[in-house]
């Protein structure tokens, strides 16, 4: 039988350090430590697998993939691991680079990691795209914030039904103040405002360019079929997501993006708790801000019916469905009591599944 060696490697930006376990079952062992040149790293690794198969593995963070994929083009087998994931002995308060690399050598080979799934290139760098927005959708949050609690302290209260419209940026630019510094700070809130909107717009357009060209846009024509997913959304749930067939069922999926409750039961006693909140949050916030749209009765509104030209039949059935399924479910829930924040989260989670639904579909554009 072939040798086996694994190989657990600690990654830094200036470091990498290397420890192998036997598949004998020796304890494992640290090699090295060596600088962070992924060319150097490929060679040594080459020359420890010689006469033995290595599987190597490290932990997801802000090296990101580049490495993974390096090494898998040199014909190294390597996986990223989930850290939160990684098992802890109880009482151990040392941590080190080398114990780091030992612990995941160790634990590569008794199969206890928890692998990430690596998107290709061109999804990840969608995933980055995307990301950027909500990072400029944070900052014109902020911005907005200022302005509008500045204008509080003055007494500067704007009495129309909707912020943020034309109509209401008119009406800040508008205000005068007696001493000429507020004006200025006025002046300068504004701006910010304005170019922190600038940056967000400039963004989405990017996003509704270059999805044209990516080998997901039909999985990002098909889940706009769904009330509540337009297209900055479903780019996020095709990028953040990516390859829906690691996902056996609609369940498996639900429980990646935390929406199922905690349990912790023993013997007779049941008890579940709020949701698990594990796996990408950016998921679960956008399937929670599209579930809001599912408190209104179902309709096909003219976006709706645009966004379905050139859609898979057997997709549209799924929207619809969602539509009738979802209501139903708001109003059942609100009617038992449930606070309103608790049924929308009990949405995103059956959301969830419609999204899974629709992504296992084997034909998802309209020939």
């Amino acid at each position: 039988m072939e040798k086996v060696r694994f190989v657990g490697l600690d990654v830094h930006k200036e470091s990498i350090t290397i420890a192998v376990a036997e598949d004998d079952g020796s304890a494992p062992e640290n090699l090295a430590t060596v600088p962070s040149d992924t060319a150097a790293l490929v060679k040594r690794l080459k020359k420890l697998g010689v006469g033995s198969k290595l599987k190597c593995c490290y932990e997801a963070g802000p090296t990101g993939f580049a490495l993974q994929r390096a090494l898998s083009a040199a014909g190294i087998e390597c996986v990223v691991v989930a850290p939160s994931l990684v098992p802890q002995k109880a009482g151990d308060r040392v941590k080190t680079d080398r114990r780091d690399a030992v612990k995941l050598a160790r634990f590569l080979r008794s199969g206890d990691l928890t692998e990430v799934h690596v998107p290709d290139a061109a999804t990840e760098a969608m995933r980055d795209l995307e990301r950027c927005r909500e990072d400029a959708k944070r900052v014109e949050r902020a911005a907005r914030h200022q302005l509008s609690k500045f204008l509080l302290r003055h007494g500067r209260i704007y009495e129309g039904k909707t912020s943020w419209t034309g109509t209401h940026l008119d009406w800040i630019r508008r205000q005068a103040f007696e001493h000429e510094a507020h004006n200025r700070v006025l002046v300068d809130y504004v701006q910010a405002v304005e170019t922190a909107s600038s940056r967000v717009e400039r963004l989405t357009k990017d996003i509704v360019e270059l999805v044209e060209t990516w080998s997901l846009r039909p999985l990002v024509h098909a889940l706009q079929a769904l009330r509540g997913v337009q297209i900055v959304t479903a780019v996020i749930l095709a990028a953040e997501l990516g390859d829906f067939a690691r996902f056996a069922s609609a369940p498996s999926l639900m429980a990646y993006v935390g929406l199922v409750p905690s349990e912790h039961s023993s013997g007779e006693s049941q008890k579940r708790g709020r949701i698990t909140r594990a796996g990408n949050g950016h998921v679960r916030k956008i399937l929670v801000e599209s579930a809001w749209s599912y408190r209104h009765r179902p309709a096909m509104s003219r976006a709706i019916r645009k966004r379905h030209e050139g859609v898979a039949p057997a997709v549209k059935a799924i929207a619809w469905k969602a539509q009738n399924r979802l209501h139903r479910r708001y109003q059942k829930l609100l009617g038992r009591g449930k606070n309103k924040q608790q049924t929308v989260t009990a949405l995103a989670r059956e959301l969830a599944g419609f999204v899974w639904s629709i992504a296992k579909q084997p034909q998802l554009l309209a020939n």
